[in-house]
């Protein structure tokens, strides 16, 4: 299995939860909108069933759940709709950022992503400018202490052959990355397997790496941590190495 860089949690997804319970109860809201436009019924709509299931196993509210549902299906009128965009900026030592949002309120989003980004020596970027620096990928990830095996070179070569691309090891997780066409396979296999995937999706991963000067690495660092404090921020990934 391969290592990951320094920058692995960020990069992916808000690996490390915020602290504060508001902003995580926020964004599972905005996501569960966003998942419900598909339907409410969870027995037909997987990625629906998932987030509730994860806003559950952080106290979320049943209220919050519910209502979140109805915003997204349409069904509560009063509340604003959800809207998920994707912005390039970039960061201290000119480093690439791609950065997807959930909001109601766009104007605000962008306002907000202008500051944080000038307040630490980064700049908003137009469309395209940061984009094409990066390719999209599938994962897949699931905790070690979940399995009652080890994913020994078989099992490696097994995923391999349904498209697994890298296999690592992190922070107790197991995490594979595939090319987009192959993540269900990969995903399909690990419950053949009988492994439980706990989060799977698209990401987009840097073509190639930018070194970070000693000197910029503490702002870039206060720049990921103001994304994930960020209540409208979903996701970003970086091309810092």
């Amino acid at each position: 299995m391969s290592g990951h860089s320094k920058w692995h949690n960020i990069q992916g997804r808000k690996g490390k939860q915020d602290a504060k319970k508001g902003v995580v109860f926020s964004m599972y809201a905005k996501k569960i909108a966003i998942a419900a436009k598909a339907g409410s019924d969870m027995a037909t709509n997987f990625s629906l069933r998932l987030l509730v299931e994860k806003a559950r196993a952080v106290a979320m509210p049943k209220d919050n759940i519910d209502r979140a549902i109805k915003r997204g299906t349409g069904e509560d009128k009063s509340a604003a709709q959800i809207e998920e965009c994707m912005y390039e900026g970039y960061g201290p030592n000119g480093v690439a950022i791609l950065i997807k949002t959930l909001s109601d309120n766009k104007n605000r989003t962008v306002s907000d992503l202008k500051h944080l980004l000038d307040k630490f020596g980064g700049s908003m970027g137009a469309a395209g400018s940061v984009v094409w620096m990066f390719e999209q990928k599938g994962f897949a990830q699931f905790k070690i202490s979940d399995l009652g095996f080890q994913i020994d070179d078989e099992k490696e070569l097994e995923l391999i052959e349904v498209g697994a691309e890298d296999i690592s090891k992190e922070d107790e997780q197991i995490y594979i990355k595939t090319k987009v066409e192959h993540l269900q396979n990969v995903v399909n296999k690990l419950k053949e397997m009988g492994v439980e995937v706990n989060e799977s999706g698209l990401i987009f991963e840097a073509k190639d790496k930018v070194p970070v000067a000693e000197e910029n690495k503490t702002r870039l660092e206060n720049v990921f941590e103001a994304l994930e404090e960020n209540e409208d921020v979903d996701e970003f990934f970086t091309n810092a190495e």
